[in-house]
């Protein structure tokens, strides 16, 4: 994060001299504590958030694809006058312990079309399915994979 805060004090000030320079490492060590500080934030997050930096840039990647893969198929849900839609609640557990992440999974089912998360109580979700079929798999999506990955590599950060 510290890296961060002085990366965007040099990108504010569109050069870099040795004046810009030590005046952003002191307000980016500033920042940085008073956020340990009174934010509830630690070096231990720093690290975790290093760790599966990677594994978010493919969650964000797997879930633009999987959003327009559901696009597609609910486009040609809609325009199949023969289709017979079955609407469906899909109830189902992970084990995933962070409630960010849970919350994250939440929210990567609703903006998939197609599905809206109705509920999430502890780790319990109640799922709207516009078809059955979008409800296949659900519980070991690869949403649910990648979840599991990141909870594992920060177990203890919490």
């Amino acid at each position: 994060m510290l890296f961060v805060f002085f990366l965007l004090w040099v990108i504010f000030n569109g050069k870099l001299t040795l004046e810009i320079a030590v005046f952003g490492i002191v307000i980016s060590v500033l920042v940085y504590w008073f956020i340990c500080k009174f934010m509830d934030w630690s070096p231990k997050k720093d690290l975790y958030c290093m760790r599966i930096s990677g594994l978010l840039l493919q969650y964000a990647f797997v879930l633009l694809v999987e959003i327009f893969k559901a696009n597609m198929a609910t486009i040609k849900m809609i325009f199949t006058e023969k289709y017979e839609r079955e609407p469906v609640l899909i109830s189902f557990e992970t084990s995933i312990k962070s409630k960010v992440l849970r919350v994250l999974l939440a929210n990567s089912i609703t903006i998939t079309p197609g599905t809206i998360t109705v509920s999430l109580e502890d780790n319990r979700y109640l799922v709207h399915c516009f078809d059955k079929d979008f409800g296949e798999g659900i519980e070991n999506s690869v949403f649910v994979k990648l979840l599991e990955k990141m909870d594992k590599a920060g177990e203890g950060h919490e």
